[in-house]
Parts: C-alpha cells; structure tokens; sequence
C-alpha cells in the first residue's frame, strides 16, 4: 500500500472512530443527571479541533514521518500489495481503542467522550501529511510503500524508482520539449 495512501486511512480511520463515538457519548449520557457530562464533553471536543487543527497548520511533512521516509528501504521492484492487509497490521489500536472505549458508554461516558477528543486531535493533525509526502515523491521521483512487518512491530517503508516531476525554473513559464524560447 502506498504511504499517501495509508496516512489518509489513517486520518479517516481516526476521524469515523471520533465521529462513532461523538454519537454514542451524545446517545448515551442520561441529560437529565449528567448536564456537567454533556458540557465537559462538548467542551474538550472543542478543545481538541482548535488543538487539531493548530497541530496540522503546517503543510510540510512532520519530523517523524520526514525519519520514516529517510530510513525506507530502496527496493527496485513494487513490493506485494495489500491494502486490506496492511490497513487491519497497522491501525487495529486505533479500531480497538474504539470498541473498548464505547463498551464504558454506559459505566463511565466520560472515557468514549476523552478517546474521541483524542482521535479528533490525531484526525486533524495528520490531514497533511499525506500530501506533504505526495509533494516529497513527486520532487524526487520515489514511491513510497508500507513494508510488510507484524502488528506489534515499528512501520517501515520501501521506497521505489518513481516518475520524477519537471517542474519550471520559477518565473519562466511553463516548459515544452518541442518548443524552444528566443
């Protein structure tokens, strides 16, 4: 799977488990006996969108992911592709943290209420990263893939030969191999 691809997963497997459990929190508190539950909730969700989004302000690729993509392992062929596979090795504590959050709905709304605040904040702050390294494989003419590793492992990339992009010196136009400038 390539990495543009599993951070937006990411992102969008973080952002459906906030949305999942925003509703079950909102569903689940009693509003009659817990008022302060409600407000508290609502207003650490907010907390965590300004927080999100101050975190992902910058387009550039963050420190780690830039270390991440410094130590792939080049490989001249495409590594074995699978998307499923790698999605389920890679983000189940995101998806478990979801479950086991929503079964204290009942027992405790405020623990589905602080992993959704959580998950928002995660969600936000990685919106860009997937096109930061997008920008950083079309400028030097790799791709970048997940390696296969176990679940309980660090993730670790494979980079490969890719299309570079020909950009135009700034301020010159655009460029075309049969037209020549006078």
């Amino acid at each position: 799977m390539r990495f543009p691809e599993f951070l937006r997963a990411s992102v969008m497997t973080c952002g459906t488990g906030a949305t999942a459990l925003v509703v079950a929190t909102l569903v689940g508190i009693d509003s009659s006996t817990q008022t302060t539950v409600t407000f508290v909730s609502l207003g650490w969700w907010v907390l965590a969108v300004l927080a999100g989004i101050w975190l992902g302000r910058s387009a550039a690729a963050s420190e780690p992911i830039q270390s991440l993509l410094a130590g792939a392992r080049t490989q001249s062929s495409l590594p074995e592709l699978q998307p499923t596979r790698t999605l389920l090795n890679r983000l189940w504590p995101v998806m478990l943290a979801t479950v086991i959050a929503a079964g204290f709905l009942f027992i405790a709304p405020q623990v589905p209420a602080v992993v959704a605040g959580l998950m928002i904040i995660l969600s936000l702050s990685w919106r860009h990263q997937s096109h930061a390294v997008k920008a950083i494989e079309d400028r030097d003419g790799a791709r970048f893939y997940v390696d296969r590793t176990p679940p309980l492992s660090a993730i670790r990339l494979v980079r490969t030969p890719g299309f570079r992009a020909i950009m135009a010196e700034q301020g010159s136009g655009p460029t075309h191999p049969h037209v020549s400038r006078s």
